[in-house]
């Protein structure tokens, strides 16, 4: 797959202090060879991995990733790892999120509207999330081990700042493509701008929490 891209980096030095950039860039997405509208590119995250591991500290009020018009909303919540993620339910029928993912695997139980519950995600990495009630529902919780993460805005442009100087790993994530990544160093790297093709199915495949095709009883069903 070719790609370009275009990121501008700014180093930052205090004295004393060990420098830091910050970086910009422009994502552009592409399906079927045609580029997408800008706005669609907030819907990646893109998150730079220091070389030496930094030290991260999990928020004190909980991430939210909302249950609406039988939508995860957003579809791709990142967090650090040892946060929490709440899941509220503003549909007028039950829910039951879900994961099986390895390490950050949970299941919250059939629930009504209101502020549903709260778990925290221990260990780095991607968990899939589902409603064991309405198979078309799937979401994606990304758990870094980085604190230097960031989305595009509406016109594809991004900007991460007090980015660590040294060699690093910058990695653009989107559930519909296989993760865009490339080992730089923000104080010598030039301008560029990445380009990611999405070839993945819009709805996962996946099965129930019960690890069988959905379609169950009833009272699985939830309405």
């Amino acid at each position: 797959m070719r790609q370009r891209w275009m990121i501008v980096f700014v180093l930052q030095c205090a004295a004393g202090a060990a420098c830091a950039a910050t970086l910009e860039g422009q994502l552009v997405l592409y399906a079927d060879g045609r580029p997408l509208r800008a706005e669609e590119a907030s819907e990646a995250v893109i998150y730079f991995r220091p070389r030496q591991p930094v030290a991260l500290a999990a928020p004190g009020e909980p991430a939210l990733m909302l249950t609406r018009r039988k939508q995860f909303q957003p579809r791709l919540l990142p967090i650090v790892a040892g946060g929490t993620v709440r899941f509220p339910n503003e549909d007028p029928i039950l829910h039951n999120v879900f994961s099986t993912s390895p390490d950050n695997a949970f299941d919250a139980g059939l629930y009504g509207t209101g502020l549903g519950v709260v778990h925290t995600f221990a260990s780095p990495g991607l968990v899939k999330v589902y409603c064991n009630v309405h198979h078309s529902m799937f979401g994606f919780i990304l758990v870094l081990d980085t604190p230097h993460f960031t989305r595009a805005d509406a016109a594809g442009a991004f900007r991460l700042i007090s980015v660590p100087a040294g060699e690093g790993d910058l990695v653009v994530f989107h559930d519909r493509a296989q993760p865009w990544r490339r080992r730089i160093d923000p104080a010598s790297s030039g301008p560029l701008q990445i380009r990611v093709d999405l070839n993945k199915r819009r709805v996962p495949p996946h099965r129930n929490k019960f690890g069988r095709p959905y379609g169950g009883t009833p009272n699985e069903r939830g309405y």
